[in-house]
C-alpha cells in the first residue's frame, strides 16, 4: 500500500494551499483529475485519490507546515486510540491518514441525522484516555467529530498539545444534553447553523455561558419554518 499512495501523492504537486485571513477555511489553487477534496479547514485541505480510496491526504498551507509536524507528532503518540484516525505516513506537505467515511456531526444537523448518545460518551471516553497521555484534548467541534455507524471518530489533533481550554465540547456536550431533543431528526438550516456558529465565534468562552447563549439562539429560531 505504501507504494501506491506514494505514487497518488505525486498527483499533490499540483495543488497549492493556502491559508486565509481571519482563521477563515484555506484556498485551494489547481486541480488533479485523480484527486476529490473532501474537507477544508483553517490550516490544511484533505484529499482522496480515486486509485487510493482507503487513505486521505492532508495537504496543509505553506505557514502552517509547522502544523504538520505537530500533528505528526499526536498521532504517534496517540496511536493506540481507536477513535481517532491513523496517521500511515508523511510527506514534506502533508500527512497520509486512514480515510475515515461518515457524516460529521455539522452534517448530521444539516441532515436531520440522528446523532446517538453513544457517540457523546465516544468523545468523552476519548477525551478522558487522551488525558492520561499528557494531552490536551480541544478544539473539538461538530466539523471534526464524524458519525460512524452509531460510534463517533474524531478528526484533526493538531491542538492537543496546547494549554488551556477553550470549552468548546463542554458546550456542544451541554447543549446536546439540554437541547438536542427539541431539533432531533428535524434537519436545521445552514443559514441558521452558520449564524449560531459566527455568534458563539464571538462570544465569551467559559463553561457557564452556554445557557445565556441558547436563549439567544431561540430567538433567532422563531424565524426557522
Amino acid at each position: 500500500m505504501s507504494k501506491d499512495w506514494h505514487a497518488a501523492a505525486s498527483a499533490l504537486s499540483n495543488i497549492k494551499v493556502s491559508s486565509s485571513p481571519g482563521n477563515n477555511p484555506v484556498a485551494i489553487q489547481g486541480n488533479s483529475q485523480h484527486l476529490k477534496c473532501i474537507g477544508v479547514g483553517t490550516d490544511a485541505a484533505v484529499f482522496r485519490h480515486k486509485e487510493v480510496p482507503s487513505v486521505a491526504f492532508k495537504l496543509y498551507a505553506g505557514d502552517k507546515l509547522y502544523k504538520k509536524d505537530i500533528e505528526q507528532q499526536v498521532y504517534e503518540k496517540l496511536s493506540g486510540i481507536p477513535n481517532l484516525s491513523k496517521l500511515y505516513d508523511t510527506g514534506n506537505r502533508y500527512l497520509v491518514l486512514r480515510y475515515e467515511p461518515g457524516p460529521t456531526l455539522y452534517d448530521c444537523l444539516l441532515q436531520g441525522i440522528h446523532i446517538p448518545l453513544q457517540a457523546i460518551q465516544d468523545v468523552e471516553e476519548t477525551r478522558n484516555c487522551i488525558k492520561k497521555y499528557g494531552l490536551n484534548p480541544r478544539d473539538i467541534h461538530l466539523k471534526n467529530i464524524l458519525l460512524q455507524n452509531g460510534r463517533a471518530k474524531i478528526l484533526d489533533v493538531s491542538e492537543y498539545i496546547n494549554p488551556g481550554n477553550d470549552y468548546r465540547w463542554e458546550h456542544l456536550k451541554k447543549g446536546y444534553d439540554a437541547y438536542y431533543h427539541y431539533i432531533d431528526g428535524k434537519p436545521v438550516p445552514f443559514w441558521l447553523l452558520d449564524t449560531i456558529q459566527k455568534w458563539y465565534n464571538h462570544s465569551t468562552k467559559d463553561v457557564d455561558t452556554i445557557d445565556e447563549f441558547m436563549k439567544k439562539i431561540s430567538k433567532l429560531t422563531l424565524f426557522w419554518k
